[in-house]
């Protein structure tokens, strides 16, 4: 992802030539989950070690952008024009941010589709509902009223409810009536 951050010439100012030394904490993270992807893409990895990383590269993601990101936008919204050690404010590296993770999602998804059919071969098939043949959409009916129903909890929302808080990263189902 090597980013130009700054674009220097001979008469840069003292403070140019420091910034230049320092790498953006954000950024450097992105690196590394470009560094982890990197072995999703390997074809000498084994098949479920390349599906690893990637599920790996997806969570960092997801927390990079609850916390990092979110931290960044908080500061862009608030008017804050404090630089990072090297010499971005928050939304210069939320804008670098953007195009780094628009590059590892078509990466990312690039891998998968090359992997889907693989994990096919080996037995381990992703499909549709409508794609499943009857005796197996019964089975999961039943798990699903056994094991699932059970446990949720149902929440209304309408004007004389406000929305409900929803925990971070748990499993949520939405529905409504037409």
């Amino acid at each position: 992802m090597k980013v130009a951050r700054l674009d220097q010439d001979a008469t840069a100012s003292p403070e140019l030539e420091l910034a230049s030394r320092y790498l953006n904490r954000e950024l450097s993270r992105l690196d590394f989950n470009e560094r982890v992807l990197a072995l999703a893409e390997d074809e000498s990895q084994p098949l479920l070690e390349r599906v690893k990383f990637l599920a790996i590269v997806s969570q960092n993601l997801d927390e990079f952008f609850q916390i990092r990101v979110a931290g960044l936008k908080e500061q862009a919204a608030a008017g804050l024009s404090a630089t990072s050690p090297d010499g971005l404010d928050p939304r210069e590296q939320l804008d670098v941010i953007r195009t780094a993770v628009e590059s590892l999602c078509t990466r990312m998804s690039r891998v998968f589709t090359k992997l889907r059919p693989r994990l096919a071969s080996a037995g381990i098939r992703i499909v549709d509902w409508d794609e499943l043949k009857a005796p197996h959409r019964k089975e999961l009916r039943e798990v699903f009223e056994a094991r699932i129903l059970p446990v949720l909890t149902p929440l209304a929302v309408d004007p004389a409810h406000p929305f409900p808080y929803i925990s971070n990263l748990s499993l949520n189902l939405s529905a409504s009536r037409v």
